[in-house]
């Protein structure tokens, strides 16, 4: 029995589509540099005086959702892009 391989999933040639996915989570931990920042801020001018646990959870927390979130998404993008759910989807030229 051969082996069915997806002609995008061939290991010894990367797909161009994992060079834009880390160019874009560059971007993403930029963003969630800045939405830490800004919930910082936030915490500060509303609260005061803010102790070192809250500002950890704060960097931990908002952090860790928004990189997660947006390493989710382009997986899903990238998966989509690269041609992999067309051989998932279970479409088969069937006579």
């Amino acid at each position: 029995m051969t082996e069915h391989r997806p002609p995008h999933s061939d290991p010894r040639r990367p797909s161009p589509s994992w060079s834009h996915y880390w160019r874009l989570m560059r971007w993403m931990v930029l963003a969630a540099i800045v939405a830490v920042a800004a919930a910082l801020y936030y915490l500060h001018v509303e609260g005061g005086l803010v102790s070192i646990h809250m500002v950890i959870a704060t960097i931990a927390g908002v952090g860790a959702s928004v990189l997660l979130g947006a390493g989710l998404m382009l997986l899903v993008f990238m998966s989509s892009g690269s041609g992999h759910d067309e051989d998932v989807g279970g479409r088969k030229d069937r006579p």
